[in-house]
């Protein structure tokens, strides 16, 4: 018998345990996920707490405590994990109905950041909304929003999926109106990231190759123009080549040179947890965008790696629940399990790559890890519905109804 709290909890099997034996012994839901998902999260907490131990130093965080990021980084988990229990118990069929009303609000909560007086500016960018006790970011909301609303547009209009003007071109509108609202803040690194994710949910919906390859083609060269256009864009593309040379070094790849010097200090082992010292004021925003570098410092090759493949398996993972999703015929549940690990993955890899200099810098933070109250619980939510998607398979598996 279940105990009567048990009804409430996430996890628990509305079926009795009796029916289970005869059914299958299988559970009722991905422990593995759950665990690396807060791995993740209490690893990010950790090493939050040692990358920020030292900014009240400074007089921008003077009158912040050594445990200010601490204790809001675990007050933001605490709530992600809330959200994401709420997230969880809502069926797919739900969140397909919702979807176009998120999409459309959340587009709202874009625009509403550029009216002066709403939004709020940080470091030249205006991406929050400010609502005194806390602040939330509109652009970490559209990217699940996008993988719903470009996962039920496939659905609805696979039939035209072959053809441009029914089947792209209003997906490609939807992005661009988001893109647009994203640059003026700006917000390239978000834009990249909701501009992949709608592509990727499109072709693994099957979407004509020839128009696919066309449009990468033409979103390439918009990317490339909005670069050339912009001279700061610019400069930081130029500084990321060289970042050595002097002028770039004290400037636009100040961050860079200062993370990869982290990185080589780490070698192979680290210096040990709190042992950082580009995180001493030498390496700005180490507690969010840079939180890799002070891993690589501190953890070394070895605690770099072991963010890496906890990632590629969350990415993995999700491909896996996706395909049989859609074995089952949960086409929409499928392509948001894939969206999801598309969003993570790419997310992750951009972060991951602007810490090592493989590509230029952004601002974009590590998912599930970086300090801030949005991206982590829009993270968590995310990943309580690819929970959702791999439940649904079990008792479709089972013989049961989603």
């Amino acid at each position: 018998m279940l105990l009567p709290f048990q009804k409430w909890l996430p996890f628990s099997d509305p079926a009795p345990q009796t029916q289970l034996v005869h059914r299958s012994k299988m559970m009722s839901y991905d422990q593995a996920l759950v665990w690396v998902t807060m791995i993740l999260m209490l690893f990010g907490m950790v090493m939050v707490y040692s990358a920020s131990i030292s900014l009240p130093d400074s007089p921008k965080y003077a009158n912040y405590t050594k445990n200010h990021f601490l204790v809001r980084q675990a007050l933001f988990i605490l709530v992600s994990l809330t959200a994401g229990i709420f997230a969880f118990r809502v069926p797919l069929s739900s969140w397909q109905k919702i979807t176009p009303y998120l999409f459309v609000i959340t587009l709202i909560l874009l625009a509403a950041v550029l009216v002066p007086g709403l939004g709020k500016g940080v470091n030249g960018a205006k991406r929050w909304l400010s609502f005194k006790v806390f602040n939330i970011q509109p652009s970490e909301f559209m990217k699940l929003f996008m993988v719903l609303y470009a996962a039920d547009y496939t659905v609805r209009k696979q039939e035209y999926m072959h053809k441009l003007t029914k089947g792209f071109v209003p997906m490609l509108t939807a992005v661009g109106v988001v893109g647009l609202l994203l640059l003026l803040e700006p917000d390239m690194g978000a834009f990249g990231v909701i501009v992949c994710i709608a592509m990727g949910i499109l072709f693994l919906g099957g979407i004509n190759g020839v128009w696919f390859g066309g449009i990468a083609a033409i979103l390439v060269g918009i990317f490339s123009l909005v670069i050339l256009l912009s001279p700061w864009r610019r400069e930081r593309i130029f500084a990321y080549m060289n970042p050595w040379q002097e002028e770039n070094a004290l400037g636009k790849a100040y961050q860079l040179s200062h993370s990869l010097i982290a990185f080589g200090r780490g070698e192979l082992l680290g210096v040990g947890l709190g042992g950082s010292v580009e995180k001493l004021h030498y390496l700005p925003e180490a507690h969010t965008d840079f939180l890799l570098a002070v891993i690589g410092e501190e953890l070394g090759f070895v605690g770099v790696m072991v963010v890496v493949l906890l990632f590629y398996w969350i990415l993995k993972r999700a491909f896996e629940i996706g395909r049989q999703a859609i074995a089952l015929d949960q086409t929409f549940a499928g392509l948001t399990a894939k969206g999801i690990g598309i969003w993570i993955g790419v997310q992750a890899f951009i972060n991951m790559g602007v810490n090592l200099g493989l590509l230029p810098t952004k601002g974009l933070t590590l998912p599930l890890m970086s300090y801030g109250g949005s991206g982590v619980m829009i993270n968590c939510v995310g990943l309580a519905i690819l929970l959702r998607v791999d439940f649904e398979n079990r008792v479709l598996m089972r013989g049961g109804r989603a």
